[in-house]
């Protein structure tokens, strides 16, 4: 996409954004005694209007009538406070307050629903005005939690598309839009706003999946989150930790058992004492799978310590340790999933990793109307497969296993800066920054041993028979987005993303024993621009739009592996595209939330895999850049509260039906290869739909949750299937899921019934691991969670 579309967009945004007459504002920022800077929530009730500050504790009301009123300003933990007040007409009121602690705050809080499942215009030192984005607060999902259920986790967004892999949640690969969900590739993934996969610009898929119990939220953005966090097509996936600041010393821990042989016990204690808050968790997950050899055995460990250095400036520390081990059953092919989807022939297939990740940020606010916030890190991973690659219809009957490790060093940091200012009275924010980051990974492919155990040696380290690569990488990128209030209803943000990559491959592989030495070396700088709009038709209410470019390079994968089910085409290049949204989201009452979006997805030069053939008539998947795609779809969510239509409230308890629903028509467009011009892109589903209803009184709750996913395709040849079990459809699924909670005094415990009605499916045809061939989703199964809160 050339940048002069940009420009005339960002013209035309411009020329139809008419000057309205001026309304009354009422905007000014909350500050709080404590290091907990929740939302705070500001309400006229003369007028029955409120709103909510962000995190920067800034609040605006736009539309306000002339007169004397009172505002009220309260949040969680904090004492509310009355101020009087006159909003001039045509003028815009300042009204800054300040909230003290509470010191008669309960001493166990249960939340059983958030209703911030939005985020603000701008939260810390970030712009999501005008984007596509969803929020969810973990502490309102029903669920096998325990487990990552990414199904029940992400109901409420329309349009994820889910992977299963394992039975514990490991790792967890999900997409939007037609994209591949493999390990989240598609994403910028982060954990508190930095990074935490594999190698942000080789190789971006996600090894390390946060454990839901420790999370607080989970932010999604769109597609136009490219021009903040990185230029990915998918967007921006932000897990967030839990805080605990309500006492000195809080603690959580829970306990959960489920069907195959499921474990999983997580503990985490945190508090806040003087100018200090900390967090420490720590957990382990194992089970012996529905399949034979699909065993895991998972840790995790999360410490976090936050200093409140002065009234201005925050410091933190973190640290993130994961480790685990699985046992990985082969893929099937057709005929076998048909006779036996439990069935496993490969019983030496196993699959380890390590991830360390250490962060610190720093959060300076200068004035009040300016901040700046530095995020640096360090990734420290590696992971290893070791086992038989062959196609499921060849016997595995022993010898040298093939090993491949991989061993990662990231380093990163990211500066960030906002700016408030006014133009006629009127606010507007300025967001910088820059990032700089360094990835480094050595990739090896050998011979490992010929036993059964999970052994990830090679059997000659110093001279490996595949190969032997390291791929150092370079980023450096600076961005910029501005939003411009140009009415009291209507905003406009352009933005803008300068990048500069680098990528070397230095290393050798080896054909029939041959060696060859082979360097590579790629540089490129590049723009990226985009805009976005959202203009208030109520106060509850809007519309919005965004535009925004991406990139996505080509990673580690496609340069050099040793796979016989997979071959690279040497001539692959990056791909470019761009995401376009337009949607009407808001509440009304307190009876109906919805979000209602279309969107199209242009993705040039799109990489993927077609079905050849080679000289003895074997099949292989070829993976180069297919063609030219677009998608088009739409998304939707909206959840109806019941019996307040009924004027029946909190003596009925809460009943609420919920629909998330999300079509995708993608299709290559323009290839070299005519006939796959007009086939569906591989890994996209028309239709996803997770529909629920749940009911709450008092401390009981409880939820149904049907799914249903149509068919997909695995290849761009649009393949019905294969002997192998490589390529083929990936048939339509239905599934329901059931879950009941009760909570009772500090104590709750959970229940439910996964895959209530035994269906037999599956979500994934593997060329690699943890394959190839099919990987059957688990059936019917159970789990009982208790927890207890300190």
């Amino acid at each position: 996409m050339n940048l002069r579309y940009f420009f005339f967009l960002l013209s035309f945004c411009l020329l139809f954004s008419h000057a309205a007459a001026q309304t009354s504002v009422l905007q000014g920022h909350v500050s709080f005694t404590g290091t907990e800077r929740g939302p705070a929530h500001i309400y006229i009730p003369a007028l029955q209007r409120g709103t909510s500050s962000d995190t920067s504790g800034f609040y605006r009301m736009n539309g306000l009538p002339e007169g004397a009123y009172q505002l009220e300003v309260s949040a969680l933990g904090y004492k509310r406070v009355f101020r009087q007040l006159y909003v001039e007409a045509g003028k815009v009121t300042t009204a800054d307050i300040l909230l003290a602690g509470d010191s008669t705050m309960l001493s166990i809080v249960r939340i059983v629903e958030r209703n911030d499942h939005r985020l603000p215009d701008v939260q810390n030192v970030a712009i999501y005005a005008g984007k596509k984005h969803e929020v969810i607060q973990l502490d309102g999902v029903q669920g096998n939690l325990a487990a990552n259920t990414a199904r029940q986790i992400f109901a409420k967004v329309p349009g994820i598309h889910i992977q299963e892999n394992d039975g514990g949640g490991i790792q967890m690969s999900i997409a939007t839009r037609g994209l591949n969900p493999g390990r989240m590739a598609e994403f910028n993934v982060r954990q508190n706003g930095y990074d935490i996969a594999a190698d942000a610009l080789g190789y971006p898929e996600s090894y390390y999946t946060p454990p839901a119990f420790v999370l607080q939220r989970i932010e999604v953005i769109r597609g136009a989150a490219s021009l903040q966090y990185g230029p990915q097509f998918g967007g921006m996936i932000n897990f967030v930790m839990k805080k605990y600041t309500e006492k000195p010393v809080q603690a959580e821990l829970q306990a959960t058992l489920g069907s195959f042989g499921f474990m999983a016990l997580n503990a985490a204690v945190g508090g806040h004492k003087g100018k200090f808050s900390y967090l420490a968790y720590a957990g382990k997950r194992r089970g012996d799978g529905w399949r034979a050899h699909t065993g895991f055995d998972i840790s995790n460990g999360y410490a976090a310590l936050e200093w409140q250095v002065s009234q201005k400036v925050r410091m933190g520390l973190e640290y993130t340790g994961m480790q685990y081990n699985m046992q990985q059953p082969g893929g099937l092919s057709d005929a076998l999933f048909a006779k036996d989807p439990r069935a496993s022939y490969r019983d030496r297939n196993w699959f380890a990793a390590s991830w360390n990740i250490i962060a610190h940020t720093l959060d300076y606010e200068i004035t009040p109307r300016s901040r700046l916030n530095v995020r640096t890190f360090a990734v420290i991973a590696g992971r290893s497969s070791v086992g038989n690659l062959d196609a499921v219809t060849q016997p595995d009957t022993g010898g040298y296993r093939n090993l491949l490790t991989d061993r990662y060093l990231n380093l990163g940091s990211e500066i960030r800066f906002l700016q408030e200012y006014k133009i006629r009275k009127v606010q507007s924010r300025f967001l910088t920054g820059v990032r700089i980051y360094h990835g480094h990974t050595r990739r090896t492919q050998g011979l490992g041993s010929d036993a059964s155990d999970a052994d990830y040696r090679f059997k000659t380290p110093d001279d490996p028979e595949d190969s032997d690569f390291r791929f150092p990488s370079w980023n450096a990128a600076w961005f910029a987005e501005n939003i411009w209030y140009l009415t009291s209803r209507f905003s406009l943000t352009p933005g803008v993303r300068v990048e500069f990559i680098q990528t070397r491959s230095d290393g050798f592989y080896k054909t029939n024993g041959v060696r060859t030495d082979e360097q590579r070396n790629s540089s490129r700088a590049f723009a990226l621009g985009g805009v976005s709009m959202a203009y208030k038709t109520s106060y509850t209410t809007q519309l919005y739009a965004s535009f925004a470019q991406n990139y996505s390079p080509v990673n580690f994968n496609d340069i050099r592996v040793n796979n016989p089910n997979l071959r690279v085409d040497s001539a692959l290049h990056d791909v470019k595209g761009f995401n376009a949204d337009l949607g009407f989201r808001g509440t009304f009452r307190n009876i109906l939330r919805f979000d209602i979006s279309a969107y199209y997805l242009a993705y040039n030069g799109r990489i993927g895999t077609v079905t050849r053939y080679d000289a003895d008539l074997n099949i292989y998947q070829f993976r180069t850049n297919v063609a030219n795609s677009r998608n088009i779809g739409a998304e939707a969510f909206a959840e109806l509260n019941i019996l307040p239509i009924f004027r029946c409230r909190e003596r009925c308890g809460v009943l609420s039906l919920f629909a998330s629903a999300a079509y995708t028509n993608a299709r290559y467009t323009r290839s070299g290869n005519k006939s796959l011009e007009g086939k569906r892109v591989e890994l996209a589903p028309e239709w996803i739909l997770r529909n629920g209803i749940s009911y709450r009184i008092r401390g009981f709750s409880m939820q149904f949750q049907y799914t249903y996913t149509s068919l997909q395709y695995t290849d761009a040849n649009n393949t019905l299937s294969s002997a192998d079990g490589i390529t083929g459809i990936i048939p339509a699924y239905h599934l329901g899921d059931l879950s009941a909670a009760y909570d009772f005094g500090k104590f709750r415990i959970s229940a439910g019934c996964n895959n209530l009605f035994n269906a037999r499916y599956f979500t994934r045809r593997a060329s690699g691991y943890p394959g190839p061939g099919i990987l059957p989703s688990d059936p019917r199964n159970y789990y009982v969670t208790l927890g207890i809160k300190l």
